[in-house]
């Protein structure tokens, strides 16, 4: 579900023409260049099949492609939308391509876009920056498709490397894994061969030096699932969007897959995504030796990738929009939800500021760990989403509007840069922002992992113990101390300037039960 958008804003939809598959993303996109999915179709077309170049795209193969592109179409159609369409490396290198693109032109009414290898990394790079907050980093991409594997060094929105390497899933596998039986050498060689690929241009980013690494494909996606279910993490996630995996926890996926040689039993493993399993493997190699050449630690998926990028770069060619939204991903992202559905957001603000005011002066009664899931630069991070997003809910209905909110929250496609996980515990967090506290009757209270039980139920009490000091909504409170020297902690509320914050203080007396059940402790409240 998404959030009613601007509507003014322009309907586009972007295709994107792989080796392997054809994927469609319908949006509009807001004159800054925000954009709010509508839909998203993919289908696997198996558009290149080739171990060295790709010279001729088969009959079939182009029967294919042009049915997927007249339902993409179709499907653009329906909601209005001015369609993009770019092709990769199956189409790129076939010296018969003018064909599909006669057809898809005559048959499809679709317009097709050829793109390099450079132009595809650099849309690759936008589309990301929109699905992680990595403007200012020197971000290095990696992208596995069919035919090709993009790698590039970028950093606020520029390429300032980038190489399109002939090596990809399908490619690597026909040439050296389509035997009846794999042997030890054919991996052996397959490994050696995306090395020697990838070693000059290592060596060229290594001078240079990179922030963060980020995967984006289905290859990538599908091992990301395989490391999850390994961690017994990831079941029945929305979006892996932001997860990390390690390089050591890479190559076990790929010798996982070694061990699996018959692809039915392949397809069978945890996280695998079986229309992928006949290639998986030679993908997953080319992972594995991409963090091992580069020498990566620890890389981040982005479920947003080439058509997201050309969604916007299709933006900003027809009405100037910019990236500077992208700074501030997670923050402006949650704000955005907020204003297009909080009646009164000059509210939520004041109670995000309370809620963070007393989140750092009760940091040490609150149990947090520096680092770890319950990490306290995450904790204060949800904390302020959860009270910024308290009240969406309110516009479905104010009665049980607390239920609502989770369900805006957990659905939406605004939320750009968080986690599934992160999702699920802002949407947690305004779920129990009033009324019952968390029970473990409650569903989706109880799927969480412990930790994340605790870290929902402690930063509620400070939620809803907050919310209760701008009863008014006139924001009459300049400040609070705690003081937890005594038995009780007392809260002290310093009023503006002539400010009454009676009703406050009698209304945080009545939200303080959960707070109370956190901290053991009992809790008081006066005013300067």
């Amino acid at each position: 579900m998404t959030a009613p958008g601007p509507l003014d804003a322009p309907v586009l939809a972007a295709v994107d023409i792989g080796t392997n598959s054809v994927h469609m993303v319908v949006a509009r996109v807001s004159a800054n260049g925000r954009v709010e999915i509508l839909e998203r179709e993919k289908e696997m077309v198996r558009l290149g099949r080739s171990g060295g170049d790709m010279k001729e795209l088969s009959a079939d193969a182009i029967d294919r492609g042009v049915a997927a592109l007249r339902r993409c179409k179709s499907v653009a159609d329906a909601h209005g939308a001015e369609l993009a369409a770019v092709a990769t490396s199956a189409v790129r290198e076939a010296e018969n391509r003018r064909d599909f693109l006669d057809r898809a032109y005559d048959e499809a009414g679709v317009s097709v876009e050829v793109i390099s290898g450079f132009e595809e990394a650099r849309l690759i790079h936008l589309g990301v920056l929109q699905s992680l907050p990595l403007y200012d980093e020197r971000v290095l991409l990696c992208d596995i498709g069919g035919g090709s594997t993009e790698v590039l060094l970028g950093r606020e929105g520029s390429v300032l490397e980038s190489r399109s390497f002939r090596l990809g899933a399908i490619r690597l596998t026909e040439r050296y894994l389509s035997k009846d039986t794999v042997k030890p050498k054919h991996i052996a060689r397959c490994r050696q061969h995306a090395q020697a690929m990838f070693a000059p241009f290592a060596l060229e980013v290594g001078r240079t030096g990179f922030d963060t690494v980020v995967g984006a494909s289905g290859t990538i996606e599908t091992v990301v699932a395989m490391v999850l279910a390994d961690r017994g993490e990831g079941g029945g996630a929305r979006t892996h969007n932001g997860e990390r995996i390690r390089a050591e926890e890479i190559t076990a996926a790929v010798e996982r897959l070694v061990e699996t040689p018959d692809i039915a039993e392949r397809a069978k493993l945890p996280g695998v995504d079986a229309k992928r399993a006949d290639i998986l493997l030679g993908g997953a190699i080319i992972l594995e030796q991409f963090v091992q050449t580069f020498g990566v630690d620890e890389i981040v998926f982005s479920d947003y990738a080439l058509r997201e990028g050309v969604l916007l770069d299709q933006a900003r060619r027809r009405a100037g929009a910019t990236l500077h939204h992208l700074r501030d991903l997670r923050r402006q992202s949650v704000e955005h939800l907020m204003e297009l559905t909080d009646e009164h957001p000059d509210h939520s603000h004041e109670i995000a500021r309370i809620s963070l005011r007393l989140f750092d002066e009760m940091t040490p009664l609150l149990g947090l760990d520096a680092d770890g899931p319950q990490g306290v630069g995450e904790a204060r991070e949800l904390l302020e989403a959860g009270a910024l997003l308290c009240n969406v809910g309110v516009f479905i209905s104010h009665s049980g509007h607390h239920k609502h909110s989770y369900y805006v929250v957990r659905n939406s496609e605004h939320l750009a840069g968080f986690t599934d996980r992160e999702v699920e515990l802002i949407a947690q967090l305004t779920r129990y922002h009033r009324k019952s506290a968390p029970k473990t009757k409650h569903v989706e209270w109880a799927a969480l992992r412990r930790a994340d039980r605790e870290l929902v139920r402690r930063l509620a009490a400070v939620l809803r113990f907050a919310i209760g000091l701008d009863r008014s909504h006139t924001a009459p409170i300049e400040d609070v101390a705690v003081d937890t020297d005594g038995d009780a902690v007392r809260v002290t509320l310093t009023p503006r300037d002539g400010a009454s914050v009676e009703l406050e203080a009698h209304s945080a007396e009545l939200r303080r039960g959960l707070l109370e059940d956190v901290i053991g402790r009992p809790v008081e409240v006066d005013i300067a």
